[in-house]
């Protein structure tokens, strides 16, 4: 068990195991304690949790469907190479059990983290800079009374068409009525990798959200669907990417509101 003196910094694995519920309930309680002194420390931990909480609830469908066959011969594959270490221990074969428990490990290692570590942190800043830029176009075109789109709902058929061609990818408008939020329109917007899309929602009470949506360097970005949540100038978006795109849902809303809309854009989508 970890000391628990409340001097020391909260370090990262421990973070994971809080999330992961791998601490005893004496080290969370003081794990816990130490992070009202540490804001940044306290702030990454929600953010993670929420993280893990939309992830189960995007993916409950998966979660209780069985276990494939493949995974499951897999890890007795494991369990009986760790029996035979665990008796070539007792036998006194250090040597031996060594050797098989570093090549189990690297095996492992080789599988769940095929790239390094400096290429996932340029990845995860491809999509940061992608949720930004939404941001930035959210803060620009949202407060426009006369020209907030370029083109209005009035013409969505037309809107989608003309934006999957520019953008070459057929396009596909979520429905947010049951949210409360109508379409507005949209508008073109250059990009990185060519054009982006943003489509603009509004509800009642004038409260707007845009959708950026755009192509990405597919060789820069992670490929996965879990959201990432960014922050700029007063408002903010969840973004994800998959297969090359991007897509970001940016607003000034309370930040669970705007992951629930963020949610139902993701399952239409």
């Amino acid at each position: 068990m970890r000391p628990t003196d409340p001097t020391r910094s909260t370090a990262e694995d421990e973070l994971h195991a809080l999330v992961d519920g791998r601490l005893p309930a004496a080290e969370r309680e003081a794990v816990r304690a130490r992070l009202a002194a540490e804001p940044a420390t306290a702030a990454t931990l929600q953010a993670w949790e929420e993280q893990r909480a939309v992830l189960q609830r995007l993916h409950e469908d998966v979660l209780r469907e069985p276990v494939p066959p493949a995974l499951l011969q897999a890890t007795r594959q494991v369990g009986g190479a760790r029996a035979r270490i665990d008796r070539w221990q007792r036998w006194g074969g250090l040597a031996a059990s060594v050797g098989i428990a570093f090549a189990v490990g690297w095996l492992a290692h080789a599988q769940w983290q095929a790239l390094p570590a400096g290429a996932n942190v340029a990845k995860a800043r491809a999509g940061a800079e992608f949720g930004r830029q939404a941001v930035i176009a959210h803060v620009v075109y949202a407060p426009e009374v006369r020209h907030p789109v370029e083109v209005e709902a009035a013409q969505q058929q037309h809107l989608v068409q003309w934006l999957s061609k520019r953008l070459g990818r057929p396009l596909k408008l979520p429905d947010l009525a049951a949210q409360g939020y109508e379409l507005v329109g949209g508008r073109l917007l250059p990009g990185d990798q060519g054009a982006r899309a943003q489509f603009m929602y509004q509800n009642a009470r004038g409260e707007r959200v845009t959708l950026y949506v755009g192509a990405l360097d597919a060789a820069k970005t992670s490929g996965e669907t879990a959201f990432r949540f960014t922050s700029e100038d007063g408002a903010s978006s969840f973004y994800w990417t998959d297969q090359g795109f991007g897509y970001a849902l940016a607003g000034k809303l309370p930040r669970p509101d705007l992951l629930g809309l963020a949610e139902a854009v993701y399952k239409q989508l």
